[in-house]
């Protein structure tokens, strides 16, 4: 069969009912991803005779005698289609893996479908944007600068692989074709809780193709976390490669390792598995009662109380709620529910393991490659020097790859076999098997005079860890963070983080702080209209300020510097814009209109320990090297290095080349995760460049005998007095000399500093379907000295669309024997264009005490207001409150229509 695909022949044969997607890819065009294999994602479109497909839902051999166009034949880095230069120039992406297909389906609209967006965009998704970068796009809007010499920071660069994304040619992880490769895929648990008994592996070893079938018996037996932190003992290690017990359904119960991928496939649906199944509690306060099921035993040291199922429990106050409640003169108390999430990120999880000399090496999709070696290190017994762990450009994390849950499996298979293994998850195993948000139910109860200054603040916190505690402490510390953003003398949390039999929960942004967000800020609320109190000036009279102890959990010292009343001002921001829209209309008849307000806190760095360790060398090319372990996957760390090394060293972001997440050629870092991407390795970085900044001074100044004060630098060299020296001068000398222009410097996550966010909605709520329309939606927030003004403004817009999902329509079901009942995106439904209005975006004129170049991160704290603003917009509309999310038409029309009834 002859194809043409990007205006050359191939004479190949498709496997019979082989994609269009997985076609081209073997071909090398890897442009074309893979984000759902089902058409709901549109990361895989390509063209067909010019007009735009889903390759992923298109059989391969419809292509045969059409002329097929990927990304890669649009245009190249020096010939950019039109389309392509737009999407560089406004920009159109963050993470980058949906923006082939973004611009696949762009480039073919007409002017009528560019002026009807959220239909025309239907078909193609984002996790990343918000949308609206992608729209100034398609538009032709350009929001990317030129930075002066020494003058990067400030200014909107543009990624430094802008050109690749855009072509795609940028590589994700599972961008390589590697000759011998072999494909592993999982059988998972149909069972909630159980024994395996026995697995009969001959059949699946008898499918042609298949070489291995690796069980609980096959691994090393040794206990670990999947979670990733430097101090692992935050983690309880609760959890084997593969285990004889499994404890959720889609826990992996045994791995097929095959020539192909439908041959692994087979063999695990030919596998013959016994189960003796056991008592199952999926809901954690039953989890806690006498006499319930038990998930894990008493060896585990860091389970506090495995008879209840209790992975931690935290018991903190300050001052005495009993006595605040005494003196108050209004009590409020509600219960509030936050449901499980999944990250949803474009990109699934995937590892590749190969040797190489003799030592292994893994390519992932991880936010700590660092962190990753380490523990591969342990599990099998590998020194550091016979393992590297290192990352390409990776589609989206969020949190979701804070673990380590696909690299181990491909390591053992390369390490049995010594051939390559790839080991890629389908979104359904990203649904059923990787680790989405905490549920939570709190109970938050407010003591207040009538003049609205709080007396007690107790909160009680219930966080369901699923069947392994990966994160499940950490998170209940975070939670504590709830109760640092309001001034009270008595304060109480209580929070226990509890084992269930339901997928392990995990790290997702705002991280343990979201759903106590949401309970706290709803309360707030309903406290202000108790006292009659207007809601922003309730937290305006009751908001931390300068000089207040910052912790939640204790009155003891701690790390954090916080110097601004910066949340004071984001209220007022907020408060005036949507001011300015009270007389913005409702829809139309039928529709009533509300608004509502959440505020938050977040540290700038977590509690635990994070390190970062950055390189800076000026080479002989006269390219400045930065090297340094943070991934990058659409947080943008990579283009904010670049330019705080480029501002240090004079430069501009073009003679920075930049090297990062490849553990043999980086320092450690901890990871990109907690916006420490940029508040620690983004120090790191800048103690590197000022160090070699300083040594080039110095040697320049020895050489001329000018006084070091005397000499700076620019874009092409040293002036030192009224001599100039160039650099390609300098390095010559100091390489006769055998003098490098090199440093390391490592930078650590503490002291620590405080951002601040404040969201608002006006939104209209039709009275008989319970749909929800954002009218304004306004976000005031402090990122200290802004880097890149295009990259802060794309992450809050980011984070405010996760958060709209959050509250309105995404819902990770579980039916009643814990079986996830929708593992897709077309009925997980995160926000197409159509569901995520304009985002307008204040940042308040700050500096940071303790940031790089005095900035803060914004990636991470943005999401946390979202909900509690649309549910308290709901409230303001309605008059019912909802203490339980999603949001969904359904549940309003149901409320509604119980009030109604009521009122009849």
């Amino acid at each position: 069969m002859t194809y043409t695909v990007n205006g050359k022949n191939f004479d190949e044969t498709p496997a019979p009912g082989q994609c269009l997607r997985t076609f081209l890819r073997a071909l090398g065009h890897f442009g074309v991803k893979k984000g759902c294999d089902a058409g709901d994602c549109g990361a895989c479109t390509v063209w067909i005779d010019g007009a735009p497909v889903h390759s992923c839902i298109t059989p391969a051999f419809r292509a045969e005698g059409h002329e097929v166009t990927t990304i890669e034949g649009m245009g190249s880095p020096g010939s950019l289609h039109p389309m392509q230069r737009q999407f560089r120039d406004a920009p159109g992406f963050q993470c980058g893996f949906c923006t082939a297909g973004m611009i696949m389906t762009s480039a073919t609209f007409t002017e009528a479908q560019k002026a009807d967006l959220p239909r025309a965009l239907k078909g193609n998704l984002c996790r990343c944007t918000g949308y609206r970068g992608i729209e100034d796009a398609v538009k032709g809007v350009v929001g990317i600068e030129d930075a002066a010499p020494g003058k990067a920071v400030g200014t909107s660069v543009a990624a430094p692989a802008a050109d690749d994304v855009v072509t795609g040619r940028a590589e994700f992880t599972m961008d390589v074709r590697m000759d011998g490769m072999l494909h592993l895929k999982v059988l998972h648990s149909p069972h909630a809780h159980a024994r395996i008994v026995s697995i009969d592996r001959s059949a699946a070893l008898a499918v042609p193709g298949v070489h291995r079938v690796y069980t609980w018996e096959d691994v090393p037996r040794r206990r670990y976390t999947t979670a990733i932190h430097t101090d692992h003992l935050v983690d309880p290690d609760d959890t084997y490669i593969l285990d004889d017990t499994v404890r959720f359904v889609g826990q992996r119960v045994a791995a097929v390792l095959a020539d192909t991928v439908g041959a692994a496939e087979e063999g695990c649906r030919r596998l013959v598995v016994t189960y003796e199944q056991l008592p199952a509690v999926f809901d954690p306060e039953a989890a806690m009662a006498d006499g319930a099921p038990q998930l894990h035993g008493s060896e585990d040291p860091f389970v506090r109380d495995p008879v209840h199922n209790i992975l931690l429990e935290l018991h903190s106050h300050i001052g005495d709620v009993d006595a605040g409640f005494a003196a108050a003169d209004v009590i409020h108390e509600g219960t509030y529910f936050s449901p499980r999430v999944q990250h949803a990120h474009l990109e699934t999880h995937g590892s590749i393991a190969w040797m190489e000399d003799g030592r292994l090496n893994v390519r992932t999709s991880s936010q700590s490659p660092s962190i990753a070696k380490v523990k591969l290190a342990y599990l099998f017994a590998l020194r550091p020097d016979q393992l590297r762990v290192f990352c390409k450009r990776m589609g989206g994390g969020f949190g979701g790859k804070q673990e380590v849950i696909s690299e181990d499996l491909a390591a053992l298979a390369t390490l049995d076999t010594g051939r390559p293994v790839c080991f890629e998850y389908t979104r359904e195993e990203e649904f059923t098997t990787a680790s989405p948000r905490h549920p939570m139910s709190l109970t938050v109860r407010l003591g207040a005079k009538s003049d609205g200054t709080l007396t007690a603040l107790q909160v009680r916190n219930v966080s369901n860890t699923g069947a392994y505690g990966n994160h499940g402490g950490e998170t209940l510390y975070a939670g504590g963070a709830a109760v640092m953003i309001y001034r009270c003398p008595n304060k109480k949390y209580d929070a226990y983080s509890v084992y269930t039999n339901t997928v392990p929960s995990g790290a997702l942004r705002g991280y343990g702080m979201t759903q106590p967000a949401f309970a706290v800020e709803s309360a707030m609320d309903e406290l202000a209209r108790t006292l009659h109190i207007d809601p922003f000036a309730l937290r305006r009279r009751n908001i931390v300020r300068p000089g207040d102890p910052l912790v939640a959990l204790h009155d003891g010292p701690d790390d954090v510097m916080f110097t601004e009343n910066s949340l004071g001002t984001c209220i007022d921001l907020v408060e005036r814009a949507l001011a300015r829209t009270a007389d913005r209309p409702a829809p139309g008849p039928g529709w009533l209109v509300g608004v509502g307000v959440a505020s938050s806190l977040h540290e700038t760095a977590p509690p635990t320990d994070h390190i970062s360790e950055a390189y800076v060398t000026l080479g002989n090319d006269l390219i400045y090297e930065v090297a340094v372990g943070t991934a990058e996957f659409g947080e943008g760390t990579s283009t904010a290095h670049v330019q705080i090394a480029a501002t240090q060293l004079g430069t501009t972001p073009s003679r920075i080349r930049l090297v990062q997440s490849d553990t043999d050629r980086t320092g450690f870092d901890t990871g990109a995760f907690a916006s420490a991407g940029l508040f620690v390795s983004g120090n790191a970085v800048l103690r590197a460049a000022n160090a070699v900044r300083d040594r080039i001074l110095e040697f320049a100044a020895a050489h001329t005998g000018v006084h070091v004060v005397l000499c700076s630098m620019d874009d092409e060299g040293v002036v030192c007095g009224d001599r100039r020296m160039s650099l390609a001068e300098l390095v010559a000398l100091a390489r006769a000399r055998g003098i490098r222009f090199t440093a390391a410097r490592r930078a650590y996550g503490s002291p620590r500093s405080v951002t601040s966010n404040t969201q608002g909605f006006r939104i209209a709520v039709h009275r008989v379907t319970g749909e929800i329309r954002i009218l304004h939606s306004v976000q005031a927030a402090d990122a200290g000295v802004v880097i890149n003004p295009a990259q802060v403004r794309g992450q809050v817009e980011g984070g405010v669309a996760q958060g709209i999902g959050f509250a309105l329509t995404e819902n990770h079901q579980v039916d009643a024997t814990g079986t996830m009942v929708n593992p897709n995106l077309r009925n997980y439904r995160i926000p197409t264009y159509a569901d995520v209005p304009r985002t307008e975006l204040l940042l308040v004129d700050s500096s940071d005490s303790v940031g790089p170049m005095r900035s803060k991160g914004m990636a991470e704290c943005c999401i946390n207001p979202v909900a509690p603003a649309l549910a308290n917009a709901l409230h303001d509309a309605t008059g019912v409150r909802f203490r339980a999310l999603p949001l969904t038409p359904d549940r309003i029309y149901s409320r509604l229509n119980e009030q109604s009834v009521q009122r009849a």
